[in-house]
């Protein structure tokens, strides 16, 4: 089984995102992934790990019954899957993703005090999100 969850990591915004301050994700009528991400994160800060949350989002946009989601978790998992570097809440939408020592994540605009403790916090290991372009530069 293959894992996406990072222990006592701070996930920073992506290095060329566009905006300046954590944005909620538009709504629309089919949930995009930010979105889901989004509404589990923000209601549940530090309730569920990163496997959890991108598990419950491949779940939900495949209409996945529940009664088949753990033969569908081990397929899902049997190969490798991205973590939440490549999130849209960190590439686009402002949100630093903090990973505590249980692997649970909240996530915490640019602009707020809480971002900059976690960016000067030595105890914790930071890495940024990937970036939005494929350029390298």
């Amino acid at each position: 089984m293959h894992t996406t969850n990072y222990f006592d990591t701070f996930i920073e915004v992506s290095l060329d995102t566009k905006v300046r301050e954590g944005t909620p994700p538009p709504s629309r009528d089919k949930k995009t992934v930010a979105e889901i991400e989004y509404e589990l994160i923000i209601e549940n800060p530090y309730k569920y790990n990163s496997d959890e949350i991108l598990f419950r989002v491949y779940a939900e946009r495949n209409n996945i019954p529940r009664e088949e989601q753990e033969q569908a978790r081990k397929q899902f998992f049997s190969t490798g899957q991205p973590c939440f570097r490549a999130s849209p809440l960190a590439k686009s939408y402002g949100y630093g993703i903090h990973c505590n020592s249980e692997g649970k994540v909240a996530i915490y605009g640019i602009e707020t005090a809480a971002y900059q403790n976690f960016l000067a916090d030595t105890k914790i290991k930071k890495v940024k999100a990937m970036k939005l372009s494929r350029e390298w530069k």
